[in-house]
């Protein structure tokens, strides 16, 4: 006699806030909270619960619009300038890297956050699970930065944060840091870090008595900023994220050219 439980077949499709995010119409954080306020339909019901799966045969309705079916992921390289805020809008009224953006430019979503005055390679995608991904800190992909402090820092200024140190109660991971060349009052160092809390490098220095008067990432995990200038945006080919990140890709087209940032409005 056979006393064995059947096994569960587990559940056909995937979860909703995952393809809303693959979408392209919000991250999978977001997408749970559109679905927490009951702005997402699936089959005409109101759904308000994230815990759900669904098939390409159920109707998924998101604000009033029928999701259409993803595009392949894409990803793009953008070389943030200082004076943007990496958001849709700003509640003071700041200009944002949306307003940079080249008009032809899909929509958008950030992979992480460059603050105010920083500077350098931002990464940019349309797909919201790609985000999480490249998010998430146990990519744990090397972010480089090229940072200028205000002092004559040496060598063994830098000893705290190689060993890794708690600032406000926060612990940051321990950093790659090189002195480079003192520049009359500043100096350049080169940084690396894993995990890019918030204002890490900043809130890092200033706890061994320097401030950063400029930061430019270089490189987010194997993208590199390059040649690319302020404001310019430069699409990642499908064979380099199939390597790189491995995706399967459609065929590849015609490489992408460096799109032109948007001209820059006089100021009266």
């Amino acid at each position: 006699m056979n006393n064995k439980t059947p096994e569960k077949k587990p559940p056909e499709g995937e979860r909703i806030a995952k393809v809303i995010a693959r979408a392209g119409i919000a991250s999978r954080r977001e997408a749970e909270r559109l679905i927490e306020e009951g702005r997402v339909t699936v089959n005409g019901q109101k759904v308000l619960r994230a815990a759900l799966n669904v098939t390409p045969a159920d109707k998924v309705v998101v604000n009033g619009r029928a999701l259409e079916a993803a595009e392949p992921a894409r990803l793009w390289l953008y070389h943030k300038p200082t004076g943007l805020v990496t958001t849709t809008r700003d509640e003071k009224g700041r200009r944002t890297i949306y307003d940079d953006l080249p008009e032809d430019m899909p929509r958008v979503m950030s992979v992480g956050r460059l603050d105010l005055n920083s500077e350098g390679l931002l990464l940019l995608t349309n797909d919201g699970e790609l985000k999480r991904k490249l998010e998430l800190p146990s990519t744990g992909w090397l972010r480089r930065y090229r940072v200028r402090v205000n002092g004559r820092p040496t060598d063994a200024s830098f000893e705290p944060l190689r060993k890794g140190l708690v600032v406000d109660g926060e612990a940051f991971q321990p950093m790659i840091v090189s002195l480079d060349r003192q520049q009359g009052a500043n100096a350049w160092i080169t940084v690396a870090i894993r995990e890019g809390k918030n204002r890490e490098i900043r809130r890092a220095m200033e706890a061994v008595g320097l401030v950063v008067n400029r930061l430019i990432r270089l490189s987010y995990g194997p993208f590199q900023l390059g040649q690319l200038k302020p404001g310019a945006v430069e699409e990642i080919r499908p064979r380099v994220m199939r390597d790189q990140l491995g995706m399967p890709q459609e065929p590849e087209a015609e490489p992408a050219k460096p799109a032109r940032p948007k001209p820059q409005r006089r100021r009266r």
